[in-house]
């Protein structure tokens, strides 16, 4: 070939347009553990999400650009998932990286993302850890900050008039993010006889509760996700405590556990930003094809990573298609305008959502199994506690 020739299809190369970019996700997940019980319906949602958006394989497009998404299981071991996010941002080549379930995996997760200047759409953990003086513009959240929902509860506890509590809450930054939030929530006059903090992944727990019926409190408020919360509640009831003290928790029982716990969980309260129930014509649609595609109710960890699938095309569209600048790209995600199923919500300086908070209660339905039904709004458009903490020059 002469070189003329090879300048000739140099330049053509050279030419190619910006439309011919590549979006590039890497959707870091828990399916293995005790936390794979909120894993599995993130994955759900986030599939539906795409879906709705028109993406169902790698090449087509997201937002009107080609994208090839990667997943991977984290365990929710910190080790696997910073291994994961390597590969993901060395091997890859990803833009954003979206999901991660547990804390303790988005903490060093975070770091090497935004060293990296790589996003993060972060559809569960929210750890304070990020929200405050640590906050960064390319981290993003369609879930809350940690503290958030038990601030809510915290408000539902006094607006019930409880005196005496106790709080349980696994041992870890999570963990301690929702026992500062309940308190922070909970009026002066609510008197705290005990905080008791147990082991990540437990599921023995005589030892709490008889601690708990020792210290004879008129409640308790519970943060036991996963696999955890089935134990906790199962053995709650079991021991007869349910009939003496009340029950208040987060992130506990909800349409993916409430099978598993079943009449146990009937008398317990949560506060939570989304629930199956909300009248909008994009949630009817989610709820609906959820339970068509997935055989079951959609809990609110599968409207958070739902949430993410259509922000990132939102997004997207609105970029005309440069989705290389991340910078600018999530910038323009914290002012996008996107189909969610919660209602329209804002963005804080910080990342997280300024969204409403609803009671959650276990009843016996109509049909004598235990449902969860919407007890109202406890508090509306809340902003996380640590948003003022957020630096200046790190505040979009």
């Amino acid at each position: 070939m002469k070189l003329r020739t090879l300048l000739a299809i140099a330049v053509i190369g050279a030419a190619t347009p910006a439309s011919a970019q590549e979006l590039r996700i890497g959707f870091l997940n828990t399916l293995s553990g005790g936390l794979a019980a909120l894993g599995r319906p993130q994955l759900n949602g986030w599939h539906l999400g795409l879906e709705h958006e028109g993406w169902k394989k790698n090449g087509d497009k997201l937002g009107g650009v080609p994208t090839t998404i990667f997943e991977a299981d984290d365990q929710a071991k910190p080790d696997v998932g910073v291994a994961a996010a390597q590969k993901f941002i060395q091997q890859d080549k990803v833009q954003l990286i979206v999901g991660i379930v547990p804390s303790n995996v988005l903490v060093p997760v975070f770091k090497i993302a935004m060293d990296a200047k790589v996003g993060i759409i972060g559809t569960n953990a929210g750890t304070s850890l990020i929200a405050g003086a640590s906050c960064n513009p390319l981290f993003i959240s369609t879930s809350w900050q940690g503290d958030q929902p038990a601030e809510a509860v915290g408000k539902m506890i006094t607006q019930d008039k409880i005196k005496t509590i106790v709080l349980l809450a696994p041992n870890y930054q999570g963990g301690k993010d929702l026992i500062s939030g309940v308190k922070r929530g909970m009026a002066d006059d609510v008197k705290i006889l005990d905080t008791i903090l147990f082991k990540l992944g437990n599921s023995d727990f005589q030892a709490e509760i008889s601690k708990v019926r020792a210290d004879r409190p008129e409640a308790i408020f519970v943060f036991a996700p996963g696999a955890m919360g089935v134990s906790f509640v199962k053995q709650w009831h079991a021991a007869g405590a349910n009939r003496e003290i009340k029950l208040y928790s987060a992130h506990t029982i909800d349409w993916v556990t409430l099978p598993a716990i079943g009449d146990a969980g009937i008398g317990a309260k949560e506060a939570i930003q989304w629930l199956p129930d909300l009248k909008n014509p994009v949630n009817e649609k989610f709820v609906k094809d959820y339970i068509a595609k997935f055989g079951s109710t959609p809990s609110n960890f599968a409207e958070q990573s739902y949430e993410a699938a259509r922000l990132i095309a939102a997004t997207v569209k609105g970029a005309n298609g440069n989705v290389n600048d991340v910078p600018a790209l999530m910038k323009n995600m914290r002012r996008a305008s996107f189909p969610s199923a919660r209602g329209p919500f804002k963005y804080n300086v910080n990342g997280f959502p300024i969204q409403s908070f609803y009671k959650s209660e276990v009843v016996k339905g109509t049909d004598g199994k235990p449902t969860i039904v919407n007890g109202g709004v406890i508090v509306a458009d809340a902003r996380d506690s640590y948003w003022q903490e957020c630096p200046a020059n790190m505040r979009h």
